[in-house]
């Protein structure tokens, strides 16, 4: 039963409210009609019940208790003595209707009410719906007996016809009511659920096409509203997911790219002329250190997509991450490069971190540099540790510094030089994400001095 009710039960929300609609129509309609035809049966009986004493009451007057045994007058329309009427002086009966032999069932029936000689009225059924009503004739003085009791009939047939024709109607009246409620309730709830799905599609496609569109833009109903208001703060953030996917897959592209250059290079050179065993050992050592470099690249950036390059503890000492920079720096420019560190510095990020931080203000400087290249850390006052990346190039333009952080942007696109745009935005990234920061330094002059802040041990 329960697995055919849960089959039937409607699967749309259109469907749903239009069935507990028609419930609850059902439900008020059944209520409504059992209280009016119990009205309308009620108001019938009591109009057959006045019609009867109505009767009673003429038929009382023309029967004399006064004087003598009991006797009925001659009135002008003896028909009326004729249409249903009993009189009865104690037991005898005086009159009857012609229709009813006395020893019937229906005289019979009458002859018990008028034993009770008190006014009273009910219904025999017999071929048929038959309302009886009595009524004594006369004041009795108190003890005793009325002198006669007048019973009248009538026929409830056309009564019952009449209320069954009055329920067959409500019921009949009931129905079209109800199929009337399913049908604009119907119309109604889809009328009304139309703008949500518009809403439905307009977010299915914004959020494929990553567009700008907004559902706030719209005036709509309080409740259409706030649904509007969730939507865009969800398409919101699938935009900046997505845009959080890009800026990784291209820092990704930008990190690796310096490290397959490497092999790249390597295997060109290894390729160019046969080597002796122990160069090709020194390639292979090469090799091994550049794709080492590659995974070291792909583990800390995908750590620090998924929020958890701040959960990695570990003490680094600086001084080994800045030479193996260095070591690695690519050697084909003029600039040279200088490292000043204790020996006993250390720092509160892991060492791929650090690498990774200031790997790229390392690229960009050495890109730009005119002779030399400056790499300093140390221990600042309030604790923290600082690194600073000095070059003696052009420096940035004033006009470039408040963009100078902003993923793919370059202060000259066709300075010849290679790069995105995503090096300094990432290593900002990368320190923040370690309570850290990258700044540039705009009191350096000549050239460019950025610095990096990190916690400490």
């Amino acid at each position: 039963m329960k697995a055919f009710l849960r089959a039937m039960w409607p699967c749309t929300l259109r469907g749903r409210l239009s069935l507990v609609a028609l419930a609850t129509a059902a439900l008020v309609m059944v209520v409504l009609t059992v209280v009016f035809n119990a009205v309308v049966r009620d108001h019938l009986w009591r109009q057959a019940d006045d019609e009867l004493r109505t009767r009673a009451e003429a038929v009382a007057t023309t029967v004399d208790t006064r004087s003598g045994p009991v006797r009925v007058r001659e009135t002008a329309d003896d028909a009326l003595l004729d249409t249903n009427v009993w009189i009865y002086a104690g037991p005898r009966l005086l009159e009857h209707p012609a229709s009813a032999p006395v020893g019937g069932s229906l005289t019979t029936a009458v002859a018990r009410l008028a034993a009770h000689a008190t006014s009273w009225c009910t219904t025999f059924e017999d071929r048929g719906p038959v309302r009886l009503c009595s009524r004594p004739v006369g004041e009795p003085p108190p003890g005793t007996a009325p002198g006669a009791v007048v019973v009248t009939a009538l026929d409830l047939s056309p009564y019952r016809a009449s209320a069954d024709t009055m329920l067959l109607a409500s019921l009949a009246l009931g129905a079209a009511v109800l199929a009337c409620t399913y049908i604009l309730t119907r119309l109604a709830v889809g009328r009304a659920l139309h703008p949500v799905r518009v809403m439905t599609g307009q977010a299915t496609r914004w959020s494929a096409a990553v567009s700008d569109e907004r559902f706030g833009a719209t005036v709509r109903p309080v409740e259409l509203a706030q649904l509007g208001v969730s939507l865009d703060g969800l398409l919101d953030r699938i935009r900046a997911v997505l845009r959080h996917e890009q800026q990784l897959t291209g820092e990704l592209s930008h990190e690796l790219r310096t490290p397959l250059a490497r092999i790249t290079a390597e295997l060109d050179w290894w390729r160019a002329r046969p080597r002796s065993a122990e160069e090709t050992q020194a390639t292979h050592a090469r090799l091994a250190d550049a794709a080492q470099c590659m995974r070291t690249i792909c583990d800390t950036l995908l750590d620090d997509a998924r929020d958890s390059a701040r959960t990695v503890p570990g003490t680094t000492s600086i001084l080994p991450v800045l030479r193996h920079l260095t070591a690695r720096a690519p050697t084909d420019g003029a600039a040279t490069v200088t490292v000043s560190c204790s020996q006993t510095l250390t720092t509160g990020v892991p060492a791929a971190l650090l690498e990774r931080i200031v790997s790229p203000l390392l690229d960009n400087a050495l890109r730009y540099a005119r002779s030399r290249v400056l790499i300093s850390a140390r221990q600042h006052p309030d604790g923290s540790v600082r690194v600073e990346v000095v070059d003696d190039g052009p420096g940035v333009p004033d006009s470039f510094t408040g963009r100078l952080f902003q993923p793919g942007r370059r202060a000259d696109p066709g300075d010849g030089h290679g790069g995105a745009g995503l090096g300094l935005p990432l290593a900002r990234r990368l320190a923040r994400s370690a309570d850290g920061d990258v700044r540039h330094d705009a009191r350096h002059a000549p050239g460019a001095a950025f610095v990096i802040s990190l916690p400490a041990a």
